[in-house]
């Protein structure tokens, strides 16, 4: 059975490099799921083990923060929030700094590719309202909210797949985290800054889609009522997991619980938002890689490197392998792989931190990313991976080099 669970487990994360396999029509999502159900088919994992290498809690923890979200787009908060920053009276800078402050604090409590999908539309608008060139700016989204999310173990799914999986405390993760991302942000806004060069306006004969092309996703009014829940919601979630010895997954459920209960909102409205292809992809994966454990060939392959002076359950090596991985399969697909040489919160940082830092590189190293290209492109705003790896290489270098700094010296400290 090895070699047949080799060769399932090559073709998966080679769908995973490629966002694809050819000649079928399959995502990323689409490939995990096929590679589970071949697995299961083929016996090379039993259906009771295929359950059980399913993680419950990060499931629901992930599912429960997509509900939330889905109340907080519907109530029309996040396009709100964006169209008040476009209105601000400050300089082009000043609106970028708030775009990277409101971007990356949505992010680190909500999905950051949530807030990317419903900060975007409204953003392009605003610029364009503006006569701003609305490239930095969408850039700045993307990188914030990547780099934001980081800050805590809700703010993307890998790090709420290592949060559960390490049972990290939340305070404490939060606490490690705080510092490098601050710096992060940091940078991140001086690097498009100086990168922009001052040309914020845009020229008299630039392309400006027309009203009905800009509007043909219509942001939704705010509602006071329906927003005011679902913020309710996320701050008691969010006091409870610093402060309540409870179960993450179970407190957000009942979160998301309450807020499907609604004479107001249709559960379909609601349930319609969530993001069931990256609940398929965690699905899919979680029995791929248990399959690929129980043949004890990752740990042989640990225990290989280690000999020749790599060493993946030490710091440093965990995080050049975070970032490189992150960059070759993407985030999510390279904290499961790496997860098993993890342990504690010193680990769960580094591999947090690196691979959730990394998705800035290139546009395909985030879901994040990609959202923000597609919605530029709705409005005829190109966004080419050159253009976007001249802001994405400096902006992870950086960021990934402040918090390597960062980590080693709290490293020699403890």
């Amino acid at each position: 059975m090895t070699p047949l669970i080799i060769t399932v487990f090559v073709l998966v994360y080679l769908g995973m490099i490629f966002g694809g396999l050819p000649f079928v029509q399959l995502d990323r999502a689409g490939i995990a799921l096929l590679g589970a159900i071949a697995l299961v088919a083929t016996r090379s994992v039993s259906m009771e083990d295929a359950w059980r290498s399913l993680d419950a809690p990060t499931l629901m923890l992930l599912f429960a923060f997509m509900v939330i979200s889905a109340q907080l787009r519907l109530g029309g908060f996040y396009s709100w929030a964006t169209r008040r920053l476009g209105l601000l009276k400050i300089s082009p800078p000043a609106l970028l700094g708030s775009i990277v402050t409101v971007a990356a604090a949505l992010s680190a409590v909500f999905s950051n590719d949530i807030v990317c999908l419903a900060m975007a539309p409204a953003l392009v608008d605003a610029c364009l309202a503006r006569r701003l060139d609305p490239v930095p700016y969408l850039l700045a989204l993307a990188c914030s909210a990547n780099v934001g999310s980081a800050a805590t173990l809700i703010g993307n799914p890998q790090n709420m797949l290592i949060g559960q999986t390490l049972n990290l405390p939340f305070g404490a993760y939060l606490a490690e985290a705080a510092a490098p991302v601050a710096l992060s942000l940091a940078a991140t806004w001086g690097l498009i800054v100086v990168l922009t060069g001052g040309r914020w306006q845009l020229p008299t004969d630039t392309f400006q889609a027309p009203a009905a092309e800009i509007g043909d996703t219509p942001c939704r009014p705010l509602d006071i009522w329906q927003t005011g829940k679902g913020l309710t919601v996320a701050a008691a979630l969010f006091a409870a997991f610093l402060f309540v010895p409870w179960p993450r997954d179970l407190m957000a459920l009942a979160g998301a619980g309450l807020l499907l209960t609604s004479r107001r909102l249709h559960s379909r409205q609601m349930l319609g938002l969530v993001d069931w292809q990256i609940l398929v992809l965690f699905m899919g994966l979680f029995v791929v890689n248990h399959t690929l454990q129980q043949t004890g060939l990752p740990a042989h392959m640990v225990t290989t490197l280690a000999a020749n002076g790599i060493d993946l359950n030490t710091q440093g090596p965990l995080f050049m392998a975070g970032f490189l991985l992150s960059n070759v399969v993407s985030n999510v697909p390279a904290v499961m792989l790496l997860l098993p040489t993890a342990s504690g919160i010193q680990s769960g940082t580094v591999l947090a931190l690196s691979s959730t830092l990394a998705g800035n590189l290139l546009i395909v190293g985030s879901i994040a990313n990609i959202i923000v290209v597609h919605e530029a492109a709705r409005r005829g705003i190109v966004i080419d991976w050159r253009r976007h790896a001249r802001v994405g290489v400096p902006v992870t270098l950086a960021t990934l080099a402040i918090t390597g700094v960062y980590l080693w010296l709290r490293a020699l400290a403890s």
